[in-house]
């Protein structure tokens, strides 16, 4: 389905003339990426509509499909679901796609996050159904999400709707373990239902490019040759049933790194496991809030306020200090439709009497509320 070459080109970051204009894309730096991507062997380009406020798609149609042979690539793009569109507005959102990609049809089309109230308007509008139709009458290829939320919602979609053939979930070594993004139980889930993954965020935005110093000498000493994206790359792309890993390179340098050691890719061995397990150690030692998880204090808070999932979102959020969108807000907001915010904690106190770190929980979570409701 997807190739033999496991880089995909994301089209989120492109090359700008103007950095505070996402609509200013070097076109001629951009060709110059499409054209050595195609020429190293790799295929795979993926887009969406609201990227670039939407010149991503135009620059993709321009820089590939009219440029290169139809059949010497993939174009992976999404149906926005969270713009919560009306039933009748899907064929025009597809249709307005097809044409700023200049094809008559899409090799991989993903709903766009069905999140929450996003989730509940995709049923409403039968967008499951309109997908699968698309793929019947040959429009595209092959049908799949993309998501930022837990395992258990993956597990949902993935139960109620097996004619998904893969999804694409944000997974990275520093997110594996997180208990707001969930990276390895999401990954689970998907294997539990026998769908191929596409990895996402595998440097986490940048995030796993501008490390601690401590991390990123221990790096360098385990091979000085190596990038700093290449281990964060290469850890998502070892996982068996990860099918594709997208990294959106912003200039041909990026892409140059990325091609080196992905033309040929070799997966990660047992000591470099054990040292980005030490980066992370490093990583999390600088944590906003040290809490470890171990759900105490949930058992009999009365609103059932996910506290460690919240404080997990919340350290997540303040390690990138890098980018202006982050996809914590999203899982946040997708936990607190589904359940309590943490705005609703009455400060009754009960969860800090059974706080085995002793912390100040209550405050905690309005820094939390600030963060992802103010």
């Amino acid at each position: 389905m997807f190739g033999d070459k496991k880089l995909g080109f994301g089209c989120m970051r492109l090359p700008l003339l103007d950095a505070g204009d996402p609509t200013k894309i070097d076109l001629e730096q951009t060709e110059k990426m499409v054209d050595l991507f195609l020429q190293q062997g790799f295929t795979y380009f993926d887009t969406g509509h609201p990227y670039h406020n939407g010149f991503s798609e135009k620059v993709v149609g321009t820089a590939l499909v009219k440029r290169h042979p139809r059949d010497s690539f993939t174009i992976a793009d999404k149906l926005p679901m969270f713009r919560q569109p009306r039933e009748d507005e899907l064929p025009g959102i597809f249709q307005e796609q097809l044409e700023r990609l200049q094809t008559d049809y899409i090799d991989f089309y993903l709903l766009h996050n069905p999140h929450g109230e996003a989730y509940e308007n995709a049923e409403k509008v039968h967008a499951f159904d309109f997908v699968r139709k698309l793929k019947e009458e040959g429009k595209v290829k092959h049908i799949g999400f993309s998501i930022h939320d837990s395992a258990d919602h993956i597990d949902r979609i993935l139960t109620l709707h097996p004619e998904m053939e893969f999804v694409q979930i944000q997974l990275n070594y520093i997110d594996w373990e997180n208990e707001g993004i969930q990276a390895k139980k999401c990954y689970e889930v998907c294997q539990k239902h026998g769908k191929p993954v596409i990895v996402m965020e595998p440097v986490k935005g940048g995030t796993l490019v501008n490390l601690p110093e401590a991390a990123e000498e221990l790096l360098k000493n385990a091979d000085p040759n190596a990038s700093l994206a290449s281990w964060a790359i290469r850890y998502a792309a070892s996982l068996d049933g990860v099918e594709m890993v997208l990294s959106g390179m912003s200039n041909l340098e990026q892409m140059e790194d990325n091609l080196s050691y992905m033309k040929d890719f070799r997966p990660f061995s047992k000591a470099e496991y054990e040292t980005v397990g030490k980066v992370v150690g490093i990583i999390n030692s600088s944590i906003a809030i040290p809490c470890t998880a171990c759900q105490y204090c949930v058992k009999d808070c009365p609103k059932q306020i996910p506290i460690p999932t919240y404080f997990a979102l919340y350290n997540a959020e303040k390690q990138d200090n890098k980018h202006a969108w982050k996809s914590q807000g999203d899982y946040y907001a997708s936990l607190a439709s589904r359940g309590s915010a943490a705005s609703d904690c009455i400060k009754c106190g009960k969860c800090e009497s059974l706080c085995p770190q002793h912390l100040p929980i209550r405050e905690l979570l309005q820094d939390v509320a600030r963060e992802f409701e103010g």
